[in-house]
């Protein structure tokens, strides 16, 4: 059985009217349920770190105690979910408290998941939903669909992009739901993408995350060499940034100390997008790859990279870039750091 209960009036959705649930606020969901806010919508947020809630909360959100919770409060039209791993999705969907345990049928009919998961799995979710989750008594439902729908939305852009407002939602889903949710995912983005059937945005992610991979991997190596050689890494990156080999990488992103403020690499590497998070994107990446039957030589040796600076950092929750300094032993630039005035990231 699905879709809405026998006698039930169900409104249609309008995603912006009503209040957003919000699970996983941390280094991307927090500015992401920010920004929400910051459009005059109210937030209903959960998260297991009690600080991460708290900074929300201070800033108008209202707190949940679990996922479940967020499913059965009236007036939650849409639901998003920011979070580690396939795992932690699992959880939050379909685990003891999670949202699709909401007595009584969901109370938000749009479901938007932006963590960066296999593929499989929410094309699975996707299929569980439309076939046995159910819209509770008056919930408003999105148009040209029966009942609940997900919509898979990861993101790029980084934390910078999350605060911005800037990001670019890859969305895999029906037509209805990537339409619902549009307007939504314009408040924290500029671009929202349709690629697709379920699990498709989710695929996008994870090219595009192979791409960031090797291309931070690659120009660390180009600018350690340089350095080596006795160039200073600022002058050899003004050369890179107007010449052929010009890219995120080099020019907003940029992993030398000393050549950008205000990126992980002016902060030791703090913030950002966690080497180890980089490392579980490229182990997807490699599943999907087993699974097409289609090679990727620079993406296995990305992952061994990758994991190398978690080995060498000890486990610290680095920004990728410190693959400069710990593969690469890449030394700072000489010069006083210019102002990055490109905030997006891709």
């Amino acid at each position: 059985m699905y879709g809405i209960p026998h006698g039930c009036h169900v409104c249609p959705l309008s995603c912006l009217q009503g209040t957003i649930g919000f699970i996983g606020v941390g280094n991307m969901g927090a500015p992401m349920a920010a920004n929400l806010l910051k459009a005059g919508l109210p937030v209903l947020v959960f998260d297991r770190n009690p600080a991460a809630v708290d900074k929300l909360v201070k800033l108008g959100a209202k707190a949940v105690g679990s996922p479940q919770e967020l499913g059965e409060t009236p007036g939650v039209t849409a639901v998003l979910s920011m979070l580690p791993s396939t795992d932690h999705v699992a959880d939050a969907y379909e685990g003891p408290q999670g949202l699709l345990k909401a007595s009584g049928g969901l109370q938000p009919s749009l479901l938007i998941d932006s963590s960066t998961i296999l593929p499989t799995y929410t094309a699975d979710l996707s299929q569980r939903i439309a076939t046995h989750a159910l819209l509770a008594p008056g919930a408003r439902r999105v148009a040209g669909a029966p009942g609940p729908v997900l919509v898979d939305a990861p993101v790029s852009g980084g934390v910078i992009g999350a605060v911005a407002g800037s990001l670019t939602f890859m969305c895999g889903g029906s037509a209805a739901g990537v339409r619902a949710a549009k307007p939504l995912l314009q408040l924290m983005g500029r671009t929202v993408e349709h690629l697709g059937d379920p699990g498709a945005g989710q695929v996008a992610k994870i090219c595009n995350n192979l791409a960031m991979a090797v291309e931070m991997a690659a120009v660390s190596e180009a600018l350690a060499l340089g350095a080596a050689m006795g160039l200073d890494p600022a002058a050899l990156t003004g050369v890179i940034n107007s010449s052929s080999a010009r890219c995120w990488s080099s020019e907003a992103y940029n992993p030398v100390p000393g050549v950008l403020r205000d990126v992980p690499a002016a902060h030791d590497y703090r913030g950002g997008f966690n080497a180890g998070f980089m490392s579980k994107d490229l182990r997807l990446a490699l599943q999907l790859a087993g699974t097409a039957r289609q090679p990727l030589p620079m993406g296995e040796r990305a992952a061994q990279l990758y994991q190398q600076v978690i080995d060498a950092s000890g486990g610290e929750p680095l920004d990728f870039g410190a693959i400069y300094k710990y593969v690469y032993n890449g030394r700072p630039a000489n010069c006083r750091p210019k102002k990055n005035n490109d905030k997006e990231t891709v």
